[in-house]
């Protein structure tokens, strides 16, 4: 009876472990992929790094872009300002009553780590109102413009604006919910589009057949240019998940390749130097044209 007691009580422990951040916050990763997110490929033997290196990243992001509920603010300016007219015993009160708040409103998780249990391979998951495109967008702008990328173990990222499981049926149901948000928003513009397709451990449904499900879910109006196309639909099957987004520019994002990006400004800041270095060395000094003769 104990021994069953006991080994019930290490199976919780294993279920409740924390993962921590590279500054020591801790982060609850949950156990399968889900939701809107980003999926990021990494350094392999690095992941833990990378996990840290990414969410630092994107809550300095989402802080700018969607900063968190009044609620939340005022929650933590109260506990930061102390009132001086309150004695010890109200404002040892008032600590407790900070520590023993539900989760939810003490902090806002915006970002959470899943299991893939894969080599190089992570999904950050994200909630609303952060929009995992319109981050990434952010990101790699970020990078273009100062050239670092304060992600030293991290190659790409790809934004999931939703997932579902990898079958037909429901990888259906997915894009026509994804592809009219973003087509809705434009609805007297027609867009050229491809469909870049990756896939990865997974073998059920032949890339064929998944290709033209998802075509067929595209709004009329809408035709595919594999050359130069406007829009490109990203999806992203790996196992058992199946991640679909819309972005523009994907090409000119180096396919969202933060190391690619941030040689590319450091190629052109060398050019432009080069350039500056030829232009002061092909300068000659002017020769005065008069001769004064001194007598």
């Amino acid at each position: 009876m104990s021994q069953s007691k006991r080994k019930a009580s290490g199976e919780d422990h294993q279920r409740t472990k924390k993962k921590y951040r590279s500054d020591g916050t801790p982060v609850w990763a949950k156990r399968h992929v889900e939701g809107p997110g980003v999926w990021v490929s990494c350094v392999k033997g690095r992941e833990k790094q990378a996990v840290g290196e990414i969410l630092d990243l994107f809550e300095t992001i989402a802080d700018m872009a969607w900063p968190k509920s009044d609620e939340f603010q005022s929650i933590v300016e109260d506990s930061d300002q102390e009132k001086p007219d309150l004695s010890i015993e109200e404002q040892i009160m008032k600590q407790v009553a900070t520590l023993t708040q539900p989760r939810g409103q003490k902090q806002q998780q915006r970002f959470a780590s899943c299991q893939t249990n894969t080599p190089c391979v992570l999904f950050i998951s994200c909630k609303p109102p952060v929009d995992p495109v319109e981050l990434i967008l952010e990101c790699v702008k970020n990078i273009k413009e100062t050239g670092v990328t304060r992600m030293r173990n991290i190659h790409r990222v790809i934004p999931v604006s939703s997932s579902s499981v990898a079958n037909l049926p429901e990888i259906e149901a997915m894009c026509k919910q994804v592809f009219s948000n973003f087509f809705l928003k434009h609805p007297d513009k027609k867009f050229t589009y491809k469909i870049e397709l990756r896939v990865r451990n997974h073998t059920t449904i032949p890339r064929p057949t998944m290709i033209q499900t998802i075509a067929s879910c595209v709004p009329d109006g809408h035709t595919v240019n594999l050359i130069d196309p406007k829009v490109f639909i990203l999806v992203e099957v790996f196992k058992s998940i199946c991640g679909v987004s819309v972005v523009e520019d994907y090409y000119r994002w180096h396919k969202f390749n933060v190391m690619e990006i941030a040689n590319e400004n450091k190629k052109t800041e060398a050019s432009s130097d080069s350039r500056l270095v030829e232009t002061s060395s092909n300068t000659t000094p002017e020769v005065p044209t008069t001769i004064q003769i001194f007598k």
